[in-house]
Formats: structure tokens, sequence, C-alpha cells
């Protein structure tokens, strides 16, 4: 089985696990045709974003719980979840290794019996992405984030708790956990397809062979660190935003960015963010971006303080391949960071590729993809929150 993106009819599931899901509702975009007449146009059915809903075709029975490291407030959080998971549910937890490490669970002996069901991995070391059914996040965005780039294929349904600082990523409050958790493990619940980008950087061999960092191919598997002409690739998958950056350097930024393999434009500042609709609302609203909602297909590109009037932040079709380079007169290198991780230098002769991702990151909403957005705009980022304007008094408005 498959679940079809309703955007772009791309499969974004083609996990091995039994457990599929399906995404339901009113006929997507992609069941429409085109018409026969000189007038052609499109006689589909647009679906409305709120009516997307995922169901099960069986129970999950595994669950990632991917919590804040560090956060001494997360623990007894942390604990209950765990412990109703598997005690009322019967499900099999996920955690990374070093969340049981913390001193503070260590010592708990209260909780050493629950401690010991844990099955447990290493990021960069073990690869779960064929056995976790659900994902479920503690903290704040940044947990979301970090759970994207575990899964470099397809993603399972992600469920995020607000226990951090912002939370604009993450719609679900921990008070009522259990019925929520059990709302979502017997299905029907809304969902919005979050799409990510699929990024490859290929390097210019520099005389000795570099560690190829936690890059891995389309399909899951471990991308070559070789490609022709002996240059180095890596790939990976990114939810928010590909940054490239001056780095230390004093000079101005100069790189090239090409669209399907035309030029155009040479960015000159600070930097460019090419970013996904989720990202719309991070860095790039920062540096002046329009918000974009998730569900719209779209990439964005936006210049980090241009030296230029008349460079504006663009948005391009979803799916169109971008390519950035350093400019032949760049004065310096530049630096890229997928996320915000994995950061490292770009040089004369490397290439930065990106397009849209087969594989969104489904995150499970509240109540709808739509209100879910509005809400974490006037919750997280005040929008349009001005006092109001005080109308004309009676006598004043009959006077007029």
């Amino acid at each position: 089985s498959r679940v079809n993106n309703a955007h772009t009819g791309i499969p974004w599931c083609e996990r091995h696990s039994p457990r599929v899901l399906a995404l339901v509702g009113p006929e997507a975009i992609g069941s429409g045709s085109w018409g026969q007449s000189p007038r052609v146009g499109w006689c589909g059915h647009i679906q409305d974003p709120a009516s997307q809903r995922l169901t099960w075709n069986k129970s999950p029975k595994s669950v990632l719980v991917v919590k804040k490291v560090r956060d001494a407030g997360l623990l007894q959080p942390f604990k209950e979840l765990c412990t109703y998971l598997m005690e009322e549910n019967n499900m099999v937890v996920y955690v990374e290794k070093k969340v049981l490490e913390d001193p503070a669970i260590v010592s708990d002996e209260n909780f050493g019996a629950v401690k010991k069901k844990f099955c447990t991995f290493r990021e960069d070391y073990d690869d779960i992405s064929n056995q976790i059914d659900f994902i479920i996040c503690l903290g704040g965005d940044g947990t979301l984030l970090y759970a994207s780039s575990l899964f470099q294929g397809s993603v399972p349904p992600v469920m995020a708790f607000h226990l951090g600082s912002l939370g604009f990523l993450t719609p679900f409050n921990f008070e009522n956990f259990q019925s929520q958790v059990t709302q979502v493990i017997e299905g029907n619940a809304a969902v919005v397809l979050r799409s990510r980008l699929k990024v490859r950087v290929v390097k210019e061999p520099r005389g000795r062979k570099v560690p190829v960092p936690n890059g891995l191919s389309e399909n899951g598997a471990p991308a070559p660190g070789q490609v022709d002409g002996g240059k180095q690739a890596m790939q990976y998958q990114v939810l928010n935003e590909v940054v490239i950056d001056r780095g230390p350097s004093s000079y101005l930024s100069n790189v090239d960015v090409y669209l399907d393999g035309h030029l155009i434009t040479t960015v000159q500042g600070d930097g460019v963010i090419v970013s996904t609709p989720t990202g719309s609302t991070a860095y790039a609203a920062a540096a002046g971006a329009s918000m974009i909602h998730p569900n719209v297909p779209a990439i964005m590109i936006t210049p980090i303080c241009p030296h230029s009037l008349s460079f504006r932040p663009i948005v391009v079709p979803a799916g169109v391949e971008l390519q950035i380079m350093l400019s032949p007169e760049a004065r310096n290198t530049a630096w890229v960071s997928f996320d915000g991780r994995k950061r490292q230098e770009i040089r004369h002769g490397d290439s930065i590729s990106i397009t849209t991702s087969r594989y969104p990151l489904p995150s499970i909403c509240v109540r709808d993809p739509v209100s879910d957005w509005f809400e974490s705009l006037a919750q997280c980022l005040h929008w349009n929150v001005r006092k109001k304007q005080a109308h004309f008094p009676e006598e004043e408005e009959g006077e007029g």
C-alpha cells in the first residue's frame, strides 16, 4: 500500500512495516484531469487541507520517544509517557541511548523496571527507520527537526508536545496526554504533510579523503562517499531550511543560484536561505520572507542582507531543482548548514543541489492543518496583534 501526497501524487510512504498508513478525505488534487477542449483547464477537485485525515491499517506497535536533552523539567513527563505507552498500550518504546544515561534517570529506582524494557539506539550508528510506526516528541521545535533528521527515507507520523520555549511546530499540550495519545493510536487524526528538501552536496577532492557524515541516499541506504572523478557526495533530508552564508569571513558571500540549469541570480550579501513552507516561519521570516502554509507545494529563496535593494524573497514551485555554487569571482568560501546542523565549508568547484523530497514529514494536528497553523502564528509569533482602533461615538457617526 502507498499513501499519496495530496498535492503532487508522489508516494510518501514506502516503509516495509505492515502497519502502513492511509490518508483519507475528498478527491486529491492529483485526481483531476485536463480538459479536452481547446481551452485547456483543470477539472479536478482541490482538496481542503482540513479534510486530510490519518488512519492506521493496523494499530501501531512501536513508538520512538524523542526528548529534549539537558532539560530536567522533562524527566517527569518522559517517565509518565513511557510508562503509559508500555503498561497501558503494550507498545515497544525506542529512545536514544544517551537519554537513559541522564543521572536523574539512572538514579531513579522507581523507574528501573520500565527502563529495562526500552529499545535503545545511537544516532549515526543504528538505523531504526524500518522499526518505528509512530513518533512522539517532548520539547520544542528542535525535537521535531531532530526526529526528521533520523529518518532519511519515509517518516512515521509525528505527535509533538509543546514542552520547549517556542513550540510553533509542537501543537499538543501535555496536561491530558493520555487521552490525546489514545485518540491518535485509535486513528482518524488530522495530519499535515510537511514537505522536506532533498539536498545533495558534491565536493571536489582536496588531497586527502574526508570521512562522510551521516548522509543517506533517497531510499534510506548509505550514500556512496565518492562519485565520478573522485568527488565526495553527501545527501540530507531537510525540514526547515538550507542556509548558505559567508561564515567568519568579512567579505560578502558571492554565490550563483541556478534553477533547472538556468542561472537566475547571483547572491551578494550575507547569504541565502532555501526553505520549505514549514521553514518559512523560521529563519526565512526573520529575513523578511512571507509565511507560507505547509500545505502549499513550494520552495522559498530568501536572501540574507542582500547588497541590492531589488533582491526580494521569491517562491518557486515544488519539484524544481536548485543548484548553488560559489561564483568564479568570489573572494572567499561559503558555509552551509542543514536545519542548523552538519555545518561545513563550500569551496570553488563544490555544488549544492536542492529539490523537493519524496518523503515529507506527516505531522499530527490537534484540530486541523489550517486552525493549528493560525493558532501557532497568533500564540508564538503574535501575528497581527495590535491595539484595535477606537470606533466613532454614535453622534459623530450620525453627523458624518
